[in-house]
């Protein structure tokens, strides 16, 4: 499986993680603040920056009650009203543009989350280099097809969905012209744990649907993305804050520009240890091998005196003879006078 590109970068096991950080509605309804969000991805070394283009009205209906309200005691959206919330969280359109311009400026790759058809054709108009589906949509097969017919790049997250779900939902994104997929491992709960993660799923992915495979993580911290890492995800989503103090409808579960460059950071160390599979002294680790224990003589010896535990030792440094053969010497004569601090070797050996 050959690697696949988003706006000019490289996705695939032979290239360090993609990181994708996610505004989603850590904006707070300020472009400006929107605008400082890209600017400290960009800094914390983000390698994409993504949105989320709806609008109250596409998302759901304006009603207060019943199952348009959210009466969860465990939701950190309690006793909010669908509508409201998404009227919160959701990004003007008018400000993609200039959010999307900023990006192009500070090299990071930015595109969205489209939630219904004319959302799609918004963001065609700003040339977005790829489409993001997120859980919830993951089973609209016909805003996949739309999206999968731009012929640009899906990343689509798989939270709740069955397998003979995502079954449909690649097929139809592949029947529709989608050439380049990713899958993202994700657990739609706002926070999740990493008990519930279930990252062993990601090779599984990978293995059933023959395509890139990645993790939008809503955890805490960093560690779940690195474990994702270990076990084969080349993309990382995570949302993405200023201060989670700042409050907003996603900042608890949102990094911080420090710990987004921790992600960076581990996310790539973890990938650089995959390495491939190896046994023996790497060409660096051969400097080492003169650290291993070896045999030594370790007290003055006379030509003739037999080798005892006393005067053979397996010490370092490694340049004597493996300590496999100290019984081969054990009770056998020096052939010759050898003095304390002498590497063993068969030329020193001499009859019994």
């Amino acid at each position: 499986m050959s690697s696949i590109q988003i706006g000019g970068r490289s996705i695939g096991p032979d290239h360090a993680p993609f990181i994708i950080a996610e505004m989603s509605g850590n904006h707070n309804q300020s472009l400006e603040r929107a605008l400082e969000i890209v600017e400290a991805a960009a800094a914390s070394g983000a390698h994409a920056l993504k949105l989320q283009t709806y609008t109250a009205d596409t998302m759901t209906l304006d009603i207060k009650e019943g199952e348009f309200f959210i009466e969860d005691p465990k939701s950190l959206w309690k006793g909010r009203s669908l509508y409201d919330l998404y009227q919160e969280a959701h990004t003007p359109w008018e400000w993609h543009k200039p959010i999307f311009d900023r990006c192009r400026e500070l090299g990071l790759i930015c595109f969205s989350t489209p939630f219904d058809a004319t959302s799609v054709d918004f963001l065609e108009e700003l040339d977005a280099p790829c489409y993001k589906i997120a859980s919830f949509e993951n089973t609209d097969l016909p805003l996949i097809r739309k999206v999968a017919a731009t012929g640009k790049p899906v990343i689509i997250s798989t939270g709740m969905a069955s397998l003979a779900e995502l079954d449909e939902t690649v097929r139809a994104a592949r029947e529709a012209g989608c050439r380049d997929l990713v899958l993202l491992k994700c657990t739609s709960t706002y926070p999740s744990t990493p008990e519930n993660t279930n990252a062993r799923t990601i090779p599984h992915l990978r293995d059933l649907f023959d395509c890139e495979i990645g993790l939008s993580d809503h955890s805490m911290g960093v560690g779940v993305s690195v474990a994702a890492v270990a076990l084969g995800a080349t993309v990382i989503e995570k949302h993405f804050t200023l201060r989670r103090a700042d409050g907003g409808v996603d900042s608890t579960f949102s990094l911080e520009p420090e710990e987004l460059k921790s992600l960076v950071v581990e996310t790539e160390r973890a990938w650089q240890s995959l390495g491939t599979i190896s046994y023996g002294p790497t060409e660096k680790e051969k400097k080492s091998l003169v650290f291993r224990r070896s045999l030594y003589v370790v007290e003055d010896v006379k030509a003739g005196e037999p080798f005892t535990d006393k005067n053979v030792r397996a010490i370092r440094p490694g340049n004597g003879l493996p300590t496999k053969y100290l019984e081969t010497f054990l009770g056998k004569r020096a052939a010759v006078d050898i003095r304390r601090g002498t590497p063993l070797s068969f030329d020193l050996l001499g009859g019994l």
